[in-house]
């Protein structure tokens, strides 16, 4: 093989063994919305408080995502990496076997700790391993781990839960982190941090060009995409299908594995132009949740365009932001893990309102007010951002 074709090829290992990161990050943060009744059973609250246990994994990440990265950017990557998965390993397994609301609580915030910052590691750790012409095409095999979460992950983790109780699904996710440390431990390259003299300061990277706009976008589109997703049970309901969860979830998964391979494919030639159809595509899906609801069909078919609109939201949004920082990218990218989980956060409460004071019917207008203003904000980041 020559010199030039190796520079071309991605380090295909590696990359699969940070997917396989994002996976337990999401498997580990959407469980309790498949489960959400078996897990409000087992700790004697309410679904409503239950749903909070995705709320405060998120403000776990939102609280400490950029100050854990500041604070360790001289600190070489693997060593950093694997401890984030460690903690996923700890905290499943205190999930597991918590009887007490406050102790899983203390769990879930601390397992948002870990989510903060493998999430700001990841896409630079995946360009740091990619030659500079497949940067966006490496930070989507990272990504991949998401859509699998999606896909298969949550699908059967709820199936699971369901057969053999939801704390076996927290139990096997805590040995799959295990399993992957000692993988990453082998397998992983290792980068240097950031030498002293080169830290940034989150000003520097904020008043960037681009960065505002693709940070508003994050916080737009994922509030929208966690007003239904934590609360995707009670809307079932609507059309009598909250028996049919592990189906929904599964053609929301599976179609978000096709969108980013799409993603994969398209993303370093056509980065402005897949955002815009993820949103329309997003739209449009919410439209009809809205008009037809409670009809079966209608949601299956809104809820597999809901999948291919998401799908590659991660890998769009990370490789803009990775595009307009360049070596700031870690830091920026803990600034939009901390955007992101502001917005699971927000979607858990917000939807939490909306479900306790109003109904479920009612998520679909605010998803389509809130993509409509991403989409605006997205239209007019030509110049820089999303170009």
């Amino acid at each position: 093989m020559s010199r030039s074709a190796a520079h071309d090829q991605l380090p295909i290992i590696p990359l699969l063994i940070l997917a396989m990161a994002a996976f337990v990050t999401i498997v580990t943060e959407a469980l309790p919305a498949g489960l959400l009744t078996q897990f409000a059973l087992g700790l004697n609250i309410s679904e409503s408080l239950a749903g909070q246990s995705i709320t405060i994994y998120a403000v776990g990440s939102l609280l400490t995502a950029i100050p854990l990265t500041n604070l360790s950017q001289n600190i070489r990557r693997k060593p950093l990496l694997l401890i984030a998965l460690l903690g996923f390993a700890l905290t499943n397994l205190i999930t597991t076997l918590s009887s007490s609301y406050l102790l899983t609580m203390i769990a879930r915030f601390l397992a948002g700790v870990s989510a903060g910052l493998l999430w700001a590691l990841l896409a630079g750790y995946a360009t740091r391993m990619a030659p500079e012409a497949l940067k966006g095409r490496a930070i989507a095999i990272a990504m991949i781990g998401t859509p699998l979460a999606l896909s298969l992950g949550v699908p059967a983790g709820t199936y699971l839960g369901q057969m053999l109780g939801w704390r076996m699904a927290f139990a096997v996710m805590s040995i799959f982190a295990i399993m992957l440390v000692l993988w990453g431990w082998v397998a992983l390259p290792d980068f240097d941090g950031q030498a002293t003299d080169q830290k940034v300061s989150l000003k520097q990277v904020f008043i960037l060009p681009g960065v505002r706009a693709i940070l508003f976008t994050v916080l737009s589109f994922v509030l929208a995409h966690n007003l239904l997703y934590t609360y995707i049970v009670p809307f079932l309901s609507l059309a009598d299908l909250t028996q049919h969860i592990n189906i929904i979830l599964l053609i929301f998964g599976c179609l978000s594995l096709f969108s980013i391979f799409i993603t994969a494919m398209l993303i370093d030639q056509h980065l402005r132009l897949l955002t815009l159809c993820s949103i329309i595509l997003f739209g449009f899906a919410a439209l009809l949740l809205n008009i037809m609801g409670h009809h079966a069909p209608a949601v299956y078919l809104a809820v597999g365009i809901w999948g291919i609109a998401f799908g590659g939201a991660a890998t769009l949004f990370q490789t803009a932001l990775a595009k307009t920082t360049d070596h700031m990218a870690d830091i920026a990218q803990s600034m939009l893990v901390t955007v992101w989980n502001i917005a699971i956060a927000g979607g858990g409460i917000i939807g939490g309102f909306l479900l306790s004071y109003f109904s479920v019917s009612t998520f679909p207008i605010a998803l389509l007010i809130l993509l409509l203003m991403t989409f605006m904000v997205v239209w007019r980041a030509k110049p820089y951002g999303f170009c």
